[in-house]
């Protein structure tokens, strides 16, 4: 019996690590841990019990406004001992979060191997995402077994110098997981009528700017009394104190606390239209046929570019302000949108992931990679 331990500390690697385990749990031959960094506290708990994941380990590392590197210091020991305890024989970390970087880092210096759910993303610059862009790449270096969701993303792994037989392209777990909540999920209790604009704005590199790229979108708001903006404002307080005084008194802008992630997948499903700056809501609005405006300047999902599902609305709030003033007037172009190819998944993407370690660990013959349909709409791959 060999034993797979998950290891992930935020919301969205908990979300995009479920259909993983869903997957492991149920393979002959295997044992699955769980190891929490507690990251993200309320709305990590939040997501294990929606897809009942349950958590054999608990670092609880979170304090109020941490500083990134004394957080890397209190997880890098914490998980290496955990590591260790739990009789770990394999280690799968997720995406792009200092806990996916620090996890690997400490698998790596107990000899354990680790395999990298959501590997290869690239945005071209080391600083957009911060610090994510980063984390992602140097924990590939870490790696026994990359798992790319998408062809790009193996391609970016190759050019680095990867081993092409250790790249393995799964398809991406979180569409796994949007499709699953979706349609389990209802829309928020009191929320009013729409139809709904979903906002989420919250990533490092827009702290600077969020006062003023909430202002922009309260004008939009206020120019478009048609829409109901939500926005499920994130825990930090940072977020909070720079966007609620720009939003509050904005009669058609909900501000919500964070969802459970089934009521923010029926809520993403039922909108006209996404912006964020969020990276796995620009794959979840493709997966569900929901125009995306990304407040970022670079994306490290490119083939939402290509695809025509995604649009980059920049992080300047007077550019982003006009992107998407002109999706809400132009309901054609939000259609042409809506439409396009899902380039990210086909929702099996957790099988194809517990496929690749049980082959890495003796147990299977190496799966065959996923490929996009050039023909699949939104609802597949």
């Amino acid at each position: 019996m060999k034993t797979v331990t998950l290891a992930f500390g935020t919301r969205p690697e908990a979300i995009k690590m479920a259909p993983v385990y869903r997957a492991l749990a149920g393979r002959a031959g295997l044992r699955v841990r769980v190891l929490l960094t507690g990251q993200h506290r309320q709305q990590l708990e939040q997501a294990l019990a929606v897809f009942e994941v349950p958590a054999d380990r608990d670092l609880e590392v979170m304090t109020e406004r941490q500083r990134l590197p004394d957080l890397f210091g209190r997880i890098v020991p914490a998980a290496a001992r955990a590591l260790a305890e739990l009789e770990s024989d394999y280690v799968l970390v997720h995406g792009d979060t200092l806990t996916t970087f620090a996890v690997a880092w400490a698998a790596f210096l107990e000899g354990v191997p680790v395999g990298h759910v959501e590997a290869g993303l690239r945005s071209g610059r080391l600083d957009e995402p911060f610090p994510e862009e980063a984390n992602r790449r140097l924990t590939d270096v870490l790696t026994d077994l990359a798992l790319a969701p998408t062809p790009t993303a193996a391609a970016n792994l190759r050019a680095e110098g990867h081993d092409p037989e250790r790249i393995v392209v799964t398809g991406q777990t979180g569409i796994d997981a949007v499709r699953f909540a979706a349609a389990r999920g209802r829309l928020p209790a009191d929320l009013p009528p729409g139809p709904y604009v979903t906002v989420t704005l919250h990533r490092r590199e827009n702290w600077p700017l969020l006062a003023e790229l909430a202002a922009a979108l309260a004008r939009v708001a206020r120019a478009h009394p048609e829409f109901t903006f939500v926005y499920p404002v994130h825990k930090n307080p940072v977020v909070r104190e720079a966007v609620r005084p720009a939003l509050a008194d904005q009669p058609n802008f909900v501000l919500l606390e964070p969802l459970e992630f089934s009521e923010m997948a029926a809520l993403l499903a039922a909108s006209e239209l996404i912006v964020t700056d969020s990276g796995g809501l620009q794959e979840e609005g493709a997966a569900l046929g929901v125009p995306v405006v990304v407040a970022r300047n670079v994306t490290e999902r490119p083939e939402g570019l290509a695809a025509g599902a995604l649009r980059l609305g920049g992080n300047d709030p007077e550019k982003l302000a006009r992107a998407v003033n002109e999706l809400l007037c132009d309901p054609d172009q939000r259609a042409r949108m809506a439409a396009a190819p899902n380039p990210f998944g086909d929702g099996r993407a957790g099988g194809r992931v517990a496929d690749a370690v049980a082959w890495r660990l003796g147990l299977g013959p190496r799966p065959a990679d996923w490929a996009p349909s050039p023909e699949a709409g939104p609802d597949a791959g």
